[in-house]
Formats: structure tokens, sequence, C-alpha cells
């Protein structure tokens, strides 16, 4: 018997087809008159043979033979399968007015289908021609049910989003729209579908008005929650409408679980706090929250305050009935370590988050026993060199700091991944005892091995800032933002390190506004912004952004800078108000104790 590859192929594709053969085709029709009078069955044998020829045509490199040949068979027996395969072989095929074509006979053989509209719009959007989509759109929302429209047109804007020209699509969409905007079912969900619309073309005030358009229509609807929380990094206003709903009796806490996420992109993590607080109090039973707020407060340097949130975390889920996940089952979804991945039960990864939290916490109090009692109980492989690191830390806080090196270098490596992490938590253990020589060494070693990567890049440049190597500083920094042009902090970094100096003010503040246009409502960005404008003698512009810095993120940094502004207006108790209040976070912060020395202010 021949063993070609052709008669292997012949064969898979046979039994491919007598699979077909027992069972009717997905979609058939039930016969016909004029069916039964041309002798058809849903699956009868010169149809059988039809799609083993096409499918054999396609194996063989044929795709538009492989495609009449399909579509020939759709027609006949006006499958939906049978079209969506077509559609499949020519979209294979880089065929696009095929796949267009086959989609539009799917509709004339099947007019009230809406998978044939859907894959109509889909097409349509991949070659690009969003002009054509006005029709199919209306089609597919008038043969919903009424039931189910008003879930289609809230959908409508993410699933024609990826559209190379979003305007087209907008005004298409606001076309289709028209005849269910004052019908009491669909009327919100079509002013939030027009307003993400218009959000994805780039017209953020339309879709404002549209979303507080939206609420005050039904301000118990979530919809136009949900808009504004996506609204507020590009218009602030958007707000109003989050606090709005949130202030009303029975606001579902994972709305306010979604206002915490994006205030917490947003760097506002004294908002998300007092949000998570909320949380906390309308579900005490919730674990996530605390595990959360733990994290926030410990970012904010309040160990103690986050130490209360992990414990009380740990208790709950220490009651809970399921407290392991099988090693497999691990955060990230990949385990490609053969010795780890032996299906013995480890805790559960949020666990192992709080205890590294809670031995971070005891760090920063200075109580380096508890730190190492909480640690000693990770015992996750995955998870080795965050402990070690944290160790390395602690070592070398304590003047121990060869042996801390030592260890970080000593943690095996399971990939190249890892052998970057060590180089950063490496340099990071050398930056917290400001030994910035040996941290920038280690940083361009890191740099030479993993040429291209704009994060290591702005790291050794932040350790060439801070001595005071600014050639280096300003060479590594433009490198890493022409590696990532979308890169806020390298924009940020460099225009903040130009005026700290009063260097270049006017293009200091353009890459500061260029870090701002890209990551909105970013706390530190807003300090940049108005330490420049401090630096250029624009004292009340200053005030008014730093203030909002400090706001959104009361930072040990931001509040010295608002404080010297404030001095500078002549406002002194103010300024030592603030000066204090940021002191009791830290006492040895650099920044603070240099502003103090500098103003000979003693508190």
């Amino acid at each position: 018997m021949s063993d070609s590859p052709r008669w292997r192929l012949a064969v898979a594709a046979t039994l491919a087809a007598t699979a077909l053969m027992s069972a009717p085709l997905a979609h058939a029709q039930p016969a016909t008159a004029d069916s039964t009078k041309l002798g058809l069955s849903p699956l009868d044998a010169p149809l059988f043979y039809q799609i083993l020829i096409g499918e054999i045509e396609l194996r063989q490199g044929e795709p538009g033979a492989a495609f009449e040949v399909i579509l020939d068979a759709a027609r006949r027996t006006r499958d939906d399968g049978l079209f969506r395969r077509a559609v499949d072989i020519a979209l294979q095929g880089r065929a696009g007015e095929q796949a267009l074509a086959a989609s539009r006979a799917w509709r004339v053989a099947r007019p009230e289908s809406p998978d044939a509209l859907r894959l109509q719009l889909q097409v349509l959007l991949a070659l690009n021609r969003p002009a054509e989509i006005a029709e199919p759109l209306k089609a597919l929302l008038s043969f919903t049910p009424a039931a189910e429209r008003g879930a289609l047109i809230a959908v409508l804007p993410r699933f024609l989003q990826r559209s190379s020209d979003p305007r087209v699509v907008t005004l298409a969409i606001e076309e289709a729209l028209k005849p269910y905007a004052s019908a009491p079912a669909t009327r919100n969900a079509v002013l939030v579908a027009r307003a993400r619309a218009w959000m994805h073309a780039a017209d953020g005030n339309r879709a404002l008005a549209l979303a507080q358009e939206a609420h005050a229509q039904d301000p118990a609807s979530s919809g136009p929650v949900l808009l504004a929380l996506d609204l507020m990094g590009l218009h602030p206003a958007a707000e109003r409408i989050v606090t709005d709903h949130l202030a009303r009796p029975g606001a579902e806490p994972t709305l306010r679980l979604a206002y915490v996420r994006a205030l917490t992109v947003a760097q506002r993590l004294a908002d998300a706090v007092a949000q998570l607080e909320k949380v906390t109090r309308e579900r005490p039973d919730e674990p996530a929250a605390y595990l959360t707020l733990g994290a926030l407060q410990l970012e904010l340097k309040q160990p103690n305050a986050s130490e209360t949130a992990l414990r009380r975390y740990i208790k709950l889920i220490e009651k809970a009935p399921s407290r392991t996940v099988v090693a497999a089952n691990t955060a990230d979804g990949d385990n490609n370590d053969d010795d780890d991945d032996d299906g013995a039960p480890r805790p559960d990864a949020g666990l192992v988050q709080a205890w590294l939290m809670l031995a971070q916490a005891a760090e920063q109090r200075g109580d380096f026993k508890a730190a190492e009692s909480w640690l000693g109980r990770v015992e996750d492989p995955q998870r080795a060199l965050e402990v070690q690191t944290r160790r390395a830390s602690m070592l070398a806080r304590q003047g121990k700091l060869a042996q801390a090196r030592e260890l970080i270098r000593m943690t095996p490596e399971r990939g190249p991944q890892d052998a970057r992490a060590k180089l950063v938590a490496e340099a990071s253990v050398l930056r917290d005892v400001k030994r910035w020589g040996d941290a920038f060494e280690v940083l361009s070693s890191a740099t030479q091995r993993f040429a291209d990567d704009a994060d290591l890049l702005y790291e050794q440049a932040m350790m060439a800032e801070k001595l005071d190597r600014l050639d280096d500083m300003e060479r590594l920094l433009r490198r890493a933002i022409e590696i990532k042009p979308e890169n806020p902090h390298a924009h940020n970094a460099l225009g903040y390190s130009l005026a700290d100096r009063g260097l270049r003010l006017p293009e200091a503040r353009a890459l500061i506004q260029r870090a701002l246009e890209l990551a909105p409502g970013d706390p530190f960005i807003t300090d940049s912004l108005g330490w420049v404008e401090f630096r250029m003698g624009n004292l009340s512009e200053a005030l008014r952004l730093l203030r909002q810095a400090y706001a959104a993120r009361p930072d040990i940094e931001i509040g010295t800078h608002l404080g010297e502004v404030l001095w500078a207006l002549g406002q002194h108790d103010d300024a030592r108000k603030v000066w204090r209040e940021v002191k009791t976070r830290d006492q040895t912060n650099e920044v603070l104790r240099d502003t103090l020395a500098r103003l000979r202010i003693d508190l």
C-alpha cells in the first residue's frame, strides 16, 4: 500500500469527514419540499464527498479551490457551519474579498442569522472598510430579540474598537442606534454605547457629556459608572459620576473595588486606601480587600496599619475551607520547573504575598527578627528570589553588604529572566544603602547583557543621576525613550532632573508635560510639573499642582516640595505643618533633610 504524503492526507480527510457522518451538520436546516424533491438529506453521499474534496484541496495548499468547493456546499445546504468554514478558508488564504463574499452569501441564505451579520462586520473591519458597516450593523440590531438588544448595544463599541478609523465607526454606531435612543429598555445603554464609541474616537469631551447624561437619566445604573472609570484618567470630571453612584445606598461593592483599581493605577494611593476602608466596613469578612489595603498602606510607609490589615487577611484565609492550591496552579499560570511541579500542595498565593508584605512591614519598623520570622514561612521555590532579596536588604541595612550581595548571587536561576531579576535585586539592595556607584556598575553589566531593555536603562540612569553624572544620565534616558517612546517615567525623570538643577527649564517642562500626557493624573509627574513651575517662578501654579499631587499621594518628597513652595509664598505655618507630617513617616529622607538644612529650618 502506498505511504505517500498525498495518500495520508486523503486518509486523514476521509476520517474527518466520516466523523461528520455520525451527526447532522451543526446548523443544518430541516428538509424542505424542495430538498426532498432533489433527494438531499442533511449529509448525503454527494455532500460528504464534496466536503472531503474541499478539505483535501486545502491540505494540499489550494485554498482557492477549497473555498469554492466548501462555499458551494454551504449555499446548497444553507448550513451555518459550512459558511463559517468557507470564510475561515478564505482568511487562511489571505483572500479578504472572498471572505467577504462568503459572509454575504451566508446572509443571503440565512438573512435572519446574527452569526452571519457579526462575521460580516468582523470581515469588513479586518479589510479596513468601516464605511460599509452601517447596513449590517442596523440589520444585526433589528434581528436581535428585544430582550437581548440592550446587552448587544452595550458591547458594540468594544466589538468595533479595533477599527483603523474609529470616527467613521462611531458615526455608523450613532446612526444605527437612533431607533433605540428613546425606548425605555435601551435608552441608557444607547447613551453609554455612544459615549464609549466617542471615547475610542478620541473625543473625550463628547464621551464625558454622554456619560453624564446617562448617569443623570439613571443614577442607579452601573453602565455610566464603569464608563466613567475608563474616562477618569483623561477627564477628572468623570470621577463625579463614580462618587455620586457610590454615595447611593446599596451601591455595589464590586464597583467600589473597580474605583480602587482606577485610583491605584493613577497612583492616588491615599484615596484608594480610603475607599478600601469603606469596603472593609461594608464587607468585613471579605479577605481580598484586606490584602490590597495592606499592600497600599505598606507603599505609603504605614507599617503598623499595614500589619493590622494583613493579619486580618490571614485570619480570614485560615478560616476558609480551602487554603491550598496545587503547585501547578500558580498565579501566573505557568510553571515550567520540573522540580517544583510535583503536584504537592503549597500555600495560596495570596497568603504567601501577605507573609512577604508582613516581613517588609517589620523591616520598615526595623524589627528584623520579626521580618525573618515571616520570611521563614515562605517555602515556595517560585518566590525564592523575592525572599532572598528581602533577606539581603536586611543584611545590607545591618552593615553586612558583602553577605547580602552573595545571598542574591547564590540564588538559583531557572531562566534568563531570573538572571535579569537577580541583577535588578542586587542593584536595589545597593541603592537602599546609598551605594550608588556599585549599583551603577551592576546595572551597567545588566544593560550589556540585556541590550535595549528600556527599564534597565532607566534604572541605570537614576544611579547616574545620584552620582551627578548628568551626561550619562541624559544619554541613558534618551536611549530609553528611543526604545520605549510611550514610557512616561523616562520623560519625567529627565525633565525633573533638569528642573531640579535649574537647567533648560522650558525643555524640562515640555518633557514633564509629555510624561503627564502618557500617564494622566500621576501624582509623581504632577509633582515634577509643580516643581518646574516653582523653578520658573510660577508660584501659584506650582502650589496648585503640588497640592493636587500631595492630596493624591502623600509622599515624603512631594510633601517636601509642597512645603518649600508654601514657605516661598510666606505661608510658613502651613509649610511647617506639611514638613512635620512627612517627617513622621521617614526622618531620614534625604530630600527632606537637605531642604530643611538649606532653608535653615528646625522643626
